[in-house]
């Protein structure tokens, strides 16, 4: 059954993330990309039927992908690596993900944002802090990048991904080269988490939920044949 619906698997956008998206990437940067899929609304109601969970894959460079269902599932939660998706460098897309890309502004709340993106930037620090993989600087730069990005969601409605065209991108870049105190990351990671906690106070963002449905709906009509 699994390798069914592999094998009939459609993709309806497929986009570049990573450093090369975010404008830090050096000599020896590998691309990545993340992709979503539909799989044929008849395997829904197969007996054994199993929703496929995020896949990956090296080809020419790393490929998270996700079944339209549960990305939409986690965009709602405005899960940061999602809502990224929307937004990054296309690599290909057809109409429906165009149609996809559309809901960026009805997806995400700005609680859950705030939720999620502190979450995942603390995650980001810990790993700093730790020296995981001998480079705390990758980890320093995806720490102030996701904060950064947060601040702008919430202060605008959308956040540039490539951050090194942003205010704060030299710093970032910086971080990035290895060149910082422990301090200084410790320190502005508050100060953006503190911005970000203003900015919640004054978004006035609502996600409109039934647009997303319509749209799952839809998709799923189309993919029954």
């Amino acid at each position: 059954m699994s390798q069914k619906i592999q094998s009939q698997r459609s993709t309806i956008l497929k986009v570049l993330v990573g450093s090369h998206a975010h404008g830090l990437a050096g000599p020896e940067s590998d691309k990545d990309f993340r992709s979503v899929f539909v799989i044929p609304t008849a395997d829904i109601f197969r007996l054994g039927f199993k929703y496929p969970s995020s896949s990956w894959k090296q080809d020419e460079g790393d490929e998270t992908a996700w079944e339209i269902a549960q990305f939409l599932t986690l965009a709602i939660q405005s899960h940061p690596l999602i809502l990224e998706t929307f937004l990054a460098p296309v690599v290909t897309k057809n109409h429906w993900g165009s149609e996809l890309q559309q809901l960026f502004p009805v997806v995400w709340t700005p609680q859950k944002a705030y939720e999620a993106f502190t979450g995942y930037a603390m995650n980001q620090r810990k790993k700093f802090l730790d020296k995981k993989d001998s480079r705390p600087q990758k980890y320093a730069a995806a720490y102030m990048r996701v904060l950064s990005n947060l601040c702008e969601l919430l202060e605008t409605g959308s956040f540039t991904i490539r951050i090194r065209d942003t205010a704060l991108g030299e710093t970032i870049a910086r971080f990035k080269e290895g060149t910082y105190r422990v301090g200084e990351v410790i320190d502005l990671g508050e100060e953006l988490t503190q911005k970000a906690s203003e900015a919640l106070h004054h978004c006035k963002q609502e996600p409109n939920l039934q647009m997303v449905d319509e749209f799952l709906v839809g998709i799923r009509k189309a993919f029954l044949a």
